[in-house]
């Protein structure tokens, strides 16, 4: 019974934050709703007593990743009121739409064609007596889930330059002119 109310809670905890991340007009606070998603699949991964991943999940994630998406919203300088027009991003958006429909399509393939389902079962098999656990993670990650390891470094350079596309200031949206100074001495004014 407390299984399934800590689940409830940290699945709440985690849709929640992946609705702020999508709805939240200011980016800073898209962020921070990120972090409250990492912290929810931290308690997820506790629960499963993958300990080791819910460590990294804080530390890697919750931590480092988000801010290095801060500092790249503070170093852009995005304020919240600026709207964002999509008038000259129209076939990036619609070639981003082919592509999500186009994965959401092959990750329900994989779902539907996988012939064993996901057990408790680690994924490097059983441990091996004498062997340490961080080893048979690291033999396991490197090996046989290195193309997912890499392609989700893939996934987090691409989140940052979205971040910086996003962020961009409009080419028609230029500083104010510089009014002169009054006490400027030109000689122009007698």
């Amino acid at each position: 019974m407390i299984d399934l109310a800590v689940f409830a809670v940290a699945a709440l905890v985690c849709l929640t934050g992946a609705l702020g991340v999508i709805l939240a007009r200011n980016p800073v606070h898209s962020a921070l709703m990120l972090v409250m998603t990492l912290f929810g699949i931290a308690v997820l991964f506790v629960q499963q007593e993958a300990h080791f991943l819910a460590a990294v999940q804080v530390i890697v994630y919750a931590g480092a990743i988000v801010v290095l998406f801060l500092f790249v919203i503070m170093l852009l300088g995005v304020d919240s009121h600026k709207s964002l027009s999509l008038g000259s991003l129209r076939s990036q958006v619609i070639a981003a739409t082919v592509f999500g429909v186009g994965s959401l399509a092959l990750l329900g393939t994989l779902i539907v064609a996988v012939d064993q389902p996901v057990t408790g079962e680690s994924p490097g098999g059983p441990l091996v007596a004498g062997t340490p656990d961080i080893t048979s993670l690291a033999r396991s990650l490197f090996s046989d889930y290195v193309y997912a390891f890499e392609l989700t470094s893939v996934l987090l350079v691409i989140a940052v330059i979205g971040a910086v596309v996003l962020a961009r200031r409009s080419a028609w949206e230029e500083l104010p002119a510089a009014e002169p100074d009054p006490s400027d001495s030109t000689g122009e004014e007698s």
